[in-house]
Order: C-alpha cells, then sequence, then structure tokens
C-alpha cells in the first residue's frame, strides 16, 4: 500500500490522463498489475532495441561515408589540445 501512496505523490505531477491510467491501474487485482508490469518492462525493451538498431545504421553509414576516425584515447587528447 505504501507503494500506491508514493506512486500517488509522483502523479500528482503528471497530465490528468496518465492519473486517469494510475487509478484505473489501482483497481487491477496484483496478479494483473504484475503482468502489465511485465507488458511495459518488455515494450521497453522492444522500444530501446529499435533505438540500438537504428544508432548502429547510422554509425554504419556515417563509417561508410568516412565520417568516423578512428584512433586511441592519447590521439583524441592530442587532437582535442591542437
Amino acid at each position: 500500500m505504501k507503494l500506491m501512496q508514493e506512486v500517488k505523490l509522483v502523479s500528482q505531477s503528471v497530465s490528468s490522463q496518465f492519473q486517469e491510467v494510475i487509478e484505473t491501474v489501482e483497481t487491477l487485482p496484483p496478479d494483473d498489475q504484475l503482468l502489465l508490469i511485465e507488458i511495459i518492462r518488455q515494450h521497453l525493451i522492444q522500444y530501446r532495441r529499435a533505438e540500438l538498431v537504428a544508432e548502429v545504421a547510422e554509425a554504419r553509414k556515417a563509417y561508410r561515408q568516412g565520417n568516423v576516425r578512428s584512433g586511441t584515447v592519447a590521439d583524441l587528447m592530442k587532437e582535442l589540445d591542437e
């Protein structure tokens, strides 16, 4: 129950639509709340995976176009000092 009180305190600063979602979730049985958490967790993992794929594709494109250089940390520090 303490967790729900903490969530209510945090949710006071969010939108009314978000507040409605929180209140709806609070009405769910604990097992359903846990299932919802797992669904959201998996969604966030998939979202982050898609972001990483896009970042890797962008890095590969930059590399192919010659916009990437390699070197050591010492090389970088030397270049920054110039």
